[in-house]
């Protein structure tokens, strides 16, 4: 049996690398600054009665979570592995995109449901305190957003926190709409119908962010690798006659694994080889912790994962 690891973490973003410090200062403003603007929205939706402040409120606190728990799985992920925990805790950071997810459908349920209630029985909003408060949601939305910009394409724990806030920063901005019109109209029922709008927004941006890490979750093959380029790849390679039990999977947001079996019948010429092919699926699909085992193929030893394997 013959092994190829490449254990280094990688996580390319925007042309250039950012330490966990860096993330760790972004997790900390917006922190602050997210807390910060839900006590005042609570105390501003309850002064002007406003649903629509009340239920951004409540979707912030949800983001505040989500940014705790994704900076906590990224804490975590930075662990070293030990004896019993092999692979460390890099898989906090799958678990915290999905916990991130949950959370934000859990916030949509109250949100629809207070919404529904409140259009059957419309109350009177002051429009300006509205609009202040959502304006300034606008801007702290936006800020923390571009916060994680730079990593958003490249870890989905980031990514996650990414589209809670730039999320928020685009529905703060239709409740200074709505305000707007409240002032102008007189039409209270805009407050909720705004909720309602919400309720679409996270659930257009959480959608996604589910998909992907539940399929992380379950070990499926990361979105962005095709496992059948992948096995062309490794029977293309000179001396091997076949490839069997393929295995992809995500180790966390932003490292993927792969383990396969080559038949090679002459066997590698030295491990030079076992370096190639490495470096071609760093190079190629971005995967840069592979094992490999290597087996002649003799019909005496049969592998029992090939006969598996369709």
């Amino acid at each position: 049996m013959s092994h190829s690891n490449d254990h280094g973490a990688h996580s390319h973003v925007g042309g250039h690398h950012h330490g966990p410090s860096d993330f760790n200062r972004a997790f900390l403003i917006g922190v602050v600054l997210n807390v910060a603007f839900v006590a005042a929205e609570v105390v501003f939706g309850l002064v002007s009665g406003s649903l629509a402040l009340l239920s951004d409120a409540g979707h912030n606190a949800s983001d505040v979570l989500g940014l705790l728990l994704a900076w906590g799985a990224a804490s975590l992920a930075s662990r070293r592995a030990t004896a019993r925990r092999t692979f460390g805790f890099r898989r906090a950071t799958i678990l915290a995109a999905l916990g991130s997810a949950v959370l934000l459908f859990m916030a949509v349920g109250v949100i629809a449901w207070e919404a529904v209630e409140r259009t059957m029985n419309p109350q009177p909003v002051e429009g300006m305190t509205v609009v202040v408060v959502a304006a300034i949601g606008v801007a702290i939305n936006g800020a923390t957003a571009w916060l994680f910009h730079s990593g958003k394409d490249h870890d989905l724990n980031v990514r996650g926190a990414y589209l809670h806030m730039a999320a928020d920063a685009a529905v703060s901005l239709g409740v200074v709409v709505s305000g707007l019109v409240i002032l102008r109209t007189g039409w209270f029922w805009i407050d909720p119908a705004v909720s309602l709008l919400v309720v679409l927004v996270i659930l257009v941006g959480t959608w996604g962010l589910f998909r992907d890490s539940f399929d992380l979750a379950v070990d499926a093959v990361p979105k962005g690798i095709d496992p059948v380029q992948v096995e062309q790849y490794l029977s293309s390679l000179a001396g091997v006659d076949s490839v069997h039990d393929l295995h992809i999977w995500g180790m966390s947001t932003t490292e993927t694994a792969l383990t396969a079996h080559l038949v090679m019948p002459a066997g590698p010429t030295d491990d030079g080889f076992l370096t190639r092919v490495r470096q071609g699926l760093g190079d190629r699909f971005h995967i840069h912790h592979a094992t490999l085992q290597v087996e002649l193929g003799d019909e005496r030893y049969p592998c029992p994962e090939a006969e598996h394997c369709g």
